[in-house]
């Protein structure tokens, strides 16, 4: 760690108060600990300022955009006021739309039901699943997973080169893997995407918690995220960018928001005329908390500074490799390799174990929460952990595939929430556990290891 970044570390001491820090949860083997949290990969827990903003607005909450009340006005300026305050988070270009879904996967789908007819749609084996699955309508190329960011733009450049050029084109990509945590050369990838004349969209689920994410500076066409991985709850979720295909594609949803005029024909029939806004693709009645909850995290995260933010981070993560590259039976998971830039996000798997009892023993006798699995990124996985099992423990999967009973991963998560004693509590835990094993004796339940009654 430079001087300069150490610097930056000290100047935020502790970490962003989170909900749910002071919680305690029991121990298997007796009395209480404070939980910690450490799957802010899957949801992170929601910023207190986050929380105080809502509970702030909450008795003034009313209907959005169609109401004529006082209250139904001021829930329609903040609705779009937090669309705007997303806006400059992302620095989106003037001419952008950003539209609030549910999440990212949301997002994804919208976009992918806004495609052109005959699109090419290129994305990595490596993504998650809701980069993955979304493109079943259109012409999807599965690229292999890259070992160094220059061979992901190399493999991109190379599969673009082979296309119809005359048809459009999209590539899908995530900022930061949400198993390895590495940051993926998203610039790179935009700059050959836009050569070769196709699109980008990228998945910033892991990225925009935890690094300043600039549409402009990236020079992508699409960013997706979601509101509860970035310390905001009550599920939504932003897709924002170019407005040109999803001003020709019909509604997501169809109905009441999205619709401008609709008329009844001679025939019997219905004639619509639909907004070309960002309510074109947001029906209903929207999530308005939601929304104001994604702008309040924005505007925290935004004031706490993202220098002092990752530099912490950084001293966070370095904390946990260090702690785990002492111990010989682990193993954490790489695409780029140990010196490759990444978030608070490292997967791993210990020799002699299977993961879902390792994760259940950190959580019944540590108080600690990990995840533990494929993470919703089967092909990753797969290509990280090959084809030898971990040997087995006495937990697993029952229902999994033969031959992939234990064919599963641990993943620790943290970020602006976490305090340096959670993750030192982890590292102990990990070390206790590989020296001395389990205090308890553990069982599968409905595919989960759980501690035996």
């Amino acid at each position: 760690m430079s001087v300069s970044t150490v610097a930056a570390a000290r100047t935020i001491c502790a970490p962003l108060s989170v909900l749910g820090r002071d919680v305690t949860v029991p121990l298997v083997t007796g009395g209480e600990v404070t939980y910690a949290a450490l799957d802010y990969a899957a949801s992170a827990p929601a910023l207190q300022r986050v929380w105080d903003d809502v509970a702030a607005y909450a008795p003034y909450y009313g209907s959005v955009h169609r109401g004529a009340g006082y209250l139904s006005q001021l829930s329609t300026d903040l609705f779009e006021n937090a669309r705007r305050t997303v806006e400059e988070f992302l620095d989106c270009r003037p001419d952008d739309q950003l539209i609030f879904t549910r999440s990212t996967t949301d997002s994804l789908n919208l976009l992918a039901a806004a495609l052109p007819a005959d699109c090419q749609v290129f994305v990595f084996e490596t993504e998650h699943h809701a980069s993955l699955l979304p493109w079943k309508d259109a012409r999807v190329t599965y690229l292999n997973a890259p070992r160094t960011p220059a061979q992901a733009v190399e493999t991109l450049e190379r599969a673009l080169a082979a296309r119809d050029p005359q048809g459009p084109a999209l590539v899908c990509v995530t900022g930061a893997s949400n198993v390895t945590g590495e940051l993926w050369p998203v610039r790179e990838l935009a700059a050959a995407a836009h050569a070769h004349g196709a699109r980008i969209v990228l998945d910033a689920a892991q990225l925009a918690p935890h690094h300043p994410v600039s549409v402009q500076d990236l020079d992508v066409d699409w960013i997706a995220f979601s509101g509860h991985k970035l310390y905001a709850p009550f599920g939504s979720g932003v897709l924002a960018g170019r407005a040109d295909w999803l001003q020709a594609a019909d509604p997501y949803l169809a109905g009441g928001g999205a619709s401008r005029k609709v008329s009844r024909r001679e025939d019997g029939g219905v004639d619509v005329e639909w907004h070309d806004s960002a309510a074109r693709h947001e029906a209903g009645s929207p999530n308005v908390i939601g929304a104001y909850s994604i702008a309040s995290a924005c505007k925290a995260l935004t004031e706490a500074g993202f220098d002092t933010l990752v530099a912490r981070e950084q001293h966070l993560i370095e904390k946990v490799r260090a702690g785990l590259a002492e111990v010989p039976e682990v193993k954490v998971l790489s695409l780029f390799g140990d010196d490759a830039p990444r978030v608070g996000v490292i997967s791993f798997v210990v020799d002699g174990w299977n993961s879902s009892h390792f994760a259940a023993a950190l959580s019944a006798e540590y108080g600690i929460g990990v995840r533990d699995g494929l993470f919703c990124a089967h092909p990753l996985l797969r290509t990280l952990l090959g084809t030898d099992p971990q040997t087995q423990g006495e937990c697993g999967a029952p229902e999994a595939a033969p031959g992939e009973k234990s064919l599963n991963a641990i993943r620790v998560s943290f970020g602006a929430g976490t305090p340096d004693e959670h993750v030192e509590r982890f590292v102990t835990a990990v070390r206790e556990l590989v020296t001395d094993g389990a205090k308890w004796n553990y069982r599968t339940q409905d595919g989960r290891c759980v501690p035996a009654v």
